[in-house]
Formats: structure tokens, sequence, C-alpha cells
């Protein structure tokens, strides 16, 4: 069985996705629905529990494949959304931060927590020489600005 447990603090948890997680996961993402639209363009094809279970298939396939991975986000052992790893590009030492938190979980530090404990990973643990996060709204993106990432523009 796949393991990965990173305690943030005393209320938090990060660990790998499981399929028993997947009602949990369901339930949340279908509360936080309308909230979440806005930023997350696979709201909309999460209708059902086997849908999340499917991403966790895929979450466990990626992860077993060393090309990323997702946890939970336990606060006090409930799960209060989702982090990780989606992309870990082994060749030029890098990996993508993804993350999205439930409408009742916002503002009260879960994420900025869980993204220092993630990136303090990704280099100490999986040796990336950078970590990026790609925010997409201003909430997102105030947390990698209070990590002290830098921040980059690409021009095409």
């Amino acid at each position: 069985m796949m393991s990965l447990r990173l305690n943030v603090d005393s209320s938090i948890v990060l660990s790998l996705v499981k399929l028993e997680d997947a009602e949990e996961i369901f339930t949340l993402v279908d509360v936080s629905r309308n909230y979440l639209r806005e930023w997350l363009p696979w709201i909309d094809s999460n209708t059902t529990s086997q849908n999340t279970k499917e991403f966790i298939y895929s979450a466990q396939k990626q992860y077993a494949n060393n090309n990323g991975f997702h946890c939970c986000i336990k606060y006090k052992d409930k799960i209060a959304g989702i982090v990780g790893f989606y992309r870990l590009d082994w060749i030029n030492k890098t990996g993508e931060l993804a993350y999205w938190l439930g409408i009742q979980y916002q503002g009260i530090g879960l994420m900025i927590k869980s993204c220092k404990v993630l990136t303090e990973y990704g280099f100490n643990r999986l040796k990336l020489d950078r970590v990026k996060i790609l925010a997409n709204n201003p909430k997102s993106s105030a947390i990698p600005k209070r990590l002290g990432f830098t921040q980059e523009i690409n021009v095409i």
C-alpha cells in the first residue's frame, strides 16, 4: 500500500488520497461546488462519487509512476481539501503544486501551512531545484507570495 503522511501541525495532516476517502472528498466538492466552480475547470465533470474514485485511481497511478501525488488535507480528522504535486519533472528537477479547499475551511491558514510543508518536502526529500505554484485567483496567489516565492512572467 502506498503511504505518505506529513504532519503539518497538531491539527493538520497530509496523507495520500485513497479510495476510502472518495465519499468524503466528493461530499466536500459537492458542498463547495458553487464556490470552487470559478477556479476549477473539472468541478462540473465531478458529479458522482464514482468520478472522485476515478480521480483517486489516477492519483494512485501517478504516484506509482513517480510523476506526482495528491494528498488529503486532514484538519481535525476531517478532509478539508486536496494539495499535491500534480506534476513532477525529474529531468528539470521541478514540481508544480496544485490545491483546493472546501468553502468551510477557507481563511484559517490550512493551505499556507500545507504548501509550506510540501514545498520543504519537495526541496529536502525529493531534491527538487524548483517548486512552482500556478495560482489563478487572488486568494490562491497570496500563498506563494506569503511563502516567499518569486513571481515569474512567461512571455510567449
